[in-house]
C-alpha cells in the first residue's frame, strides 16, 4: 500500500475516533465567531429574562413561592456552570433537563420553535465565554473529554466563586 493511503487512512480513523468521544452538542467560547452570533440571539432572545449583563432576575436566588419563576443569573453568580453543555442544550431547547421528570414545571420557555440548534449553541457559547477560567474549567469537566476546557486553565491561578456549595476538600501542607 501507498504511504499517501496509509495517511488517509490514519487521519480518517483519527476523525471517526474523536467524533464517538465528542458531546453531541459542544458550545464553544473559544469560536470568536459563535460567540458572537450567541451575543446576538442572547439580546434577542435571552436578555428580557436573564438581563441584558447575563445578571439574572432580581432576587433569583430566594426560595419563597415564587422559586423557579425568576431566571436565574448566566454569569459567575449564577449556578448554569454546574451544568454539562448537553444539559444545558436540552433545558434551552425543551424547557427541562433531561433528568427533570416528565411531569415537572418548568417556567423556562422552549425555544425549539424559535431557534435552531447552532443558535442555542451560540448562545450557550455566549454565556460560557462571559465566565472566569475557573468556572469554565469546572464545567468543562462536566462535559465528554472535558470539552470546553480553557487553555492554559492548568497553569492559571483560579478559584471557584465564594457561593460555590461543592464540597471541596483543602489541603495546607499535608493537613485536612
Amino acid at each position: 500500500m501507498k504511504p499517501g493511503i496509509l495517511l488517509k487512512i490514519a487521519l480518517i480513523a483519527s476523525g471517526l475516533l474523536q467524533t464517538a468521544f465528542a458531546p453531541a452538542h459542544f458550545a464553544n467560547a473559544d469560536d470568536d465567531a459563535l460567540v458572537d452570533r450567541g451575543g446576538y440571539v442572547y439580546s434577542m432572545e435571552c436578555g428580557s429574562c436573564h438581563g441584558r449583563r447575563l445578571q439574572g432576575q432580581p432576587l433569583w436566588q430566594l426560595n419563597d413561592q415564587y422559586a423557579g419563576r425568576r431566571a436565574p443569573a448566566q454569569d459567575a453568580t449564577g449556578h448554569t456552570w454546574q451544568h454539562s453543555d448537553e444539559d444545558l442544550f436540552h433545558k434551552t431547547k425543551y424547557g427541562k433537563f433531561p433528568s427533570d421528570p416528565a411531569h415537572s414545571v418548568s417556567y423556562m420557555p422552549a425555544f425549539a420553535g424559535n431557534l435552531d440548534d447552532h443558535d442555542i449553541l451560540a448562545v450557550l457559547a455566549y454565556i460560557k465565554s462571559n465566565w472566569p477560567t475557573g468556572l469554565r474549567a469546572s464545567q468543562a469537566m462536566l462535559n465528554p473529554g472535558q470539552a470546553g476546557m480553557p487553555k492554559g486553565a492548568d497553569k492559571a491561578n483560579w478559584t471557584l466563586p465564594p457561593n460555590c456549595r461543592t464540597s471541596l476538600l483543602r489541603w495546607d501542607d499535608g493537613k485536612q
